[in-house]
């Protein structure tokens, strides 16, 4: 049986059993012990393949939605169990917005556990004006946190989504807009109040477990899914971002600066063959301010990085297909991929740079496109490697080419 039970698609076949099962109405203690039974640990990724297969079986968005603080509780201790141990760098950097994210969210705690609980205390005993407006000076302290659920949805979502998951954040926004609607709504209540003091009681405390459910949410599934997906540009391109939307009751402890290579202090030996403005090449000479147009107007994007693996250019073409900000220049390639890729990335310039290949190729549908990835050697007369260019094209249209048409035509 254990070897069954250690089969990771058995697994997420019964993972999506168990779910399905709640949906039909089986309590939550039923599937609780039928999970601890046949699994031993879930971790963030496999919990993102169910809720994606069930989606896409044709269970609407809504129904995971309903589901999501019941099957939250479920996999509670195993979750916990796996991430125990996996307080990565990310959360410990000053300024990098896992760090921001959680610092943000010790402060909800603080607020919904200190001040506004103790408001509510208060008007349990007491619903006159003064404490309904302490209630209401609370709330809206709380609704601070549409700033953090703005940057998680309009930042961290369309990441995940480039990496194929799109289950978890459809879910999450769908609360979070749960949360908004109901801070907006238990404040409309309070200033018209009618002495309803059991109903109101009742929402806030169903909103601050909501508000604490979201984030243990962010922290033992969004959070572990981001940083095995994403690459150190995308944090900071995240980073970079976050100033515009705002930070929710607090700000961040510093900026984010991770190590660079300074290009031109590495290269300032290198500047041999540029002289008054023209570069010398073996076919040609090029104005130095002709080159970088004519390089954004290739039908196609080109990424290069030198004999030591650092990104030193990349062109603007007016339809780059993978995402790059200057801020990618200067750092080592294998920061540029997620960890899962990194092996394949190491791979491609060990045999670059050991003589064993001269190009490698993938191919890729993404959505409406077409994408042909294509890594070449970079090596000078003598055969030694200088470094590795990638080529990124569209071929869609490409492939869809028939007939002819000749210039004179």
């Amino acid at each position: 049986m254990s070897e069954i039970i250690n089969n990771r698609e058995y697994r997420k076949k019964v993972l999506k059993q168990l779910i399905l099962e709640l949906h039909e109405g089986k309590s939550a203690e039923e599937v609780k012990s039928r999970f601890a039974e046949l699994i031993k640990g879930v971790s963030a990724s496999e919990i993102s393949e169910m809720e994606a297969a069930i989606i896409a079986e044709g269970m609407p968005v809504e129904e995971v939605q309903r589901l999501c603080d019941v099957h939250s509780a479920v996999f509670k201790g195993s979750i916990e169990e796996i991430h125990k141990d996996d307080e990565r760098e990310f959360e410990k950097i000053p300024g990098h917005p896992l760090n921001t994210f959680k610092l943000e969210n010790r402060e909800v705690e603080k607020l919904i556990g200190g001040q506004l609980n103790d408001a509510l205390n208060v008007f349990k005993a007491d619903d006159g004006k003064d404490n309904i407006n302490k209630l209401i000076e609370s709330l809206n302290l709380l609704w601070d946190i549409d700033k953090h659920y703005s940057r998680k949805e309009n930042l961290i979502f369309p990441y995940l989504e480039k990496y194929g998951i799109t289950a978890p954040p459809k879910v999450m926004w769908g609360v979070d807009d749960e949360i908004r609607a109901e801070i907006k709504g238990i404040k409309v209540e309070l200033e018209s109040y009618r002495g309803n003091k059991e109903q109101v009681v009742k929402r806030l405390e169903a909103l601050m477990k909501k508000v604490s459910e979201m984030i243990y949410k962010e922290e033992n599934i969004l959070f572990p899914m981001c940083k095995d997906s994403f690459t150190e540009d995308e944090w900071i391109s995240i980073m970079e971002e976050s100033q515009e939307i705002g930070y929710c009751l607090t700000e961040p402890e510093g900026v984010w600066k991770p190590q660079r290579v300074d290009i031109e202090k590495k290269d300032k030996n290198d500047a041999a063959g540029e002289a008054a403005g023209y570069i010398k090449f073996g076919t040609g000479i090029l104005k130095i301010e002709e080159l970088e147009p004519l390089l954004n107007t290739l039908p196609f994007d080109i990424t290069f990085i030198d004999k030591d693996d650092v990104v030193k250019y990349f062109s603007q073409g007016k339809e780059r297909i993978f995402a790059r900000t200057k801020a990618v220049i200067g750092r080592t390639v294998q920061n540029c991929h997620p960890p899962a890729s990194v092996h394949t990335v190491e791979k491609i310039l060990h045999d670059f740079k050991s003589g064993i290949k001269d190009h490698e190729d993938f191919w890729i549908k993404m959505g409406s496109l077409f994408v042909y990835i294509r890594y070449f050697a970079v090596r000078d007369r003598e055969g030694n490697y200088m470094g590795t260019l990638e080529v990124t094209q569209n071929i869609k249209p490409i492939q869809e080419i028939q007939g002819e048409k000749r210039l004179l035509s």
